[in-house]
């Protein structure tokens, strides 16, 4: 039998883009930015942030899934997107089916952050003043079903309290909106809200995984703050478009982790609170089953539903 000739270009034969589904300045933003510049030399073109916010970001993940599967479309998508956003809305697209893994990008933590000038200095002292007022407090959200709303709901259910969800389009609104006292308290990703911490604005409480984090380490869990058990971890991720050959899907995780291991990357990683991640292709797809599994009877049990 004669060998197939291959007749593609060399992967890749143009600038790449790297598709985004929040707003710019909120910590999937800033998180791109910092590693897409390294992984644009390690591939030989320029990888390009596109910005698509809305919708809890599903317009741009379905912006992926209907581009070719060629490699030259990424998107750096959230778990709210890959696991959560199926199973409370009606999509046009299956995240799980529609797009394929590449690589875990950075590990990133929220924090319970409030005002500077409320009163709260722990997360013993905002339980009690939502107990005090049922359905007064409000928080924001990137966006429903992002990580912020479901350690919202997370802890309303585990605190016994009843507060009010504010939704925003991306974790920079929220910030403006904290700093300027119109809701009263957020599980906000840290790149949103980490400088206003360090600058006094903003007061941080805790953080809403079970062990405290490497780079704010003088600030409780919430888990020490009352709340035994509570636990939102985060972490950002690169998928392709289905199809995508797995030569290809290589190469995109190979430059990854490239990017990510390059020092000036990981400082400006942390000093918006994320560290990189990288990961195989399969690593990642057990990191999504894995949170799928977590995650499904909580969404069941709260009753979240987007029409």
């Amino acid at each position: 039998l004669a060998r197939p000739a291959l007749a593609q270009d060399a992967f890749p034969n143009r600038p790449l883009r790297m598709l985004v589904g929040f707003t710019p300045g909120g910590a999937v933003d800033i998180s791109a930015r910092s590693f897409t510049p390294k992984m644009g030399d390690a591939l030989g073109q320029p990888v390009i942030v596109d910005t698509r916010p809305g919708a809890g970001s599903n317009i741009a993940t379905e912006a992926a899934a209907r581009s070719p599967a060629d490699g030259h479309t990424m998107l750096l998508a959230t778990l709210g997107a890959l696991v959560v956003s199926p199973m409370v809305m009606r999509l046009a697209f299956d995240p799980q089916r529609d797009l394929a893994p590449v690589s875990i990008a950075v590990d990133l933590f929220n924090i319970l952050v409030v005002p500077a000038d409320r009163p709260w200095r722990s997360t013993a002292e905002l339980i009690a003043a939502a107990k005090a007022a049922p359905g007064r407090l409000s928080y924001g959200t990137s966006g429903i079903a992002g990580s912020p709303h479901l350690a919202g709901v997370l802890f309303d259910r585990m605190a016994g309290i009843e507060t009010v969800p504010v939704h925003y389009r991306g974790g920079a609104m929220v910030a403006t909106d904290l700093l300027s006292g119109r809701i009263d308290y957020s599980f906000a990703t840290a790149p949103s809200v980490l400088p206003h911490v360090q600058s006094g604005r903003l007061r941080a409480l805790a953080v809403p995984t079970i062990n405290r984090s490497r780079l704010l380490p003088e600030v409780p869990t919430v888990a020490e703050g009352g709340v035994p058990g509570f636990d939102v971890p985060g972490w950002y991720a690169v998928v392709a478009p289905r199809g995508t050959p797995d030569p290809i899907v290589a190469r995109l995780a190979g430059a990854m982790r490239t990017a990510l291991s390059d020092a000036d990357v990981t400082a400006a990683l942390n000093r918006s609170g994320m560290e990189p991640m990288p990961s195989t292709p399969a690593e990642l797809a057990a990191a999504w089953a894995s949170e799928r599994t977590k995650w499904e009877p909580i969404i069941r049990d709260s009753g979240i539903r987007i029409e």
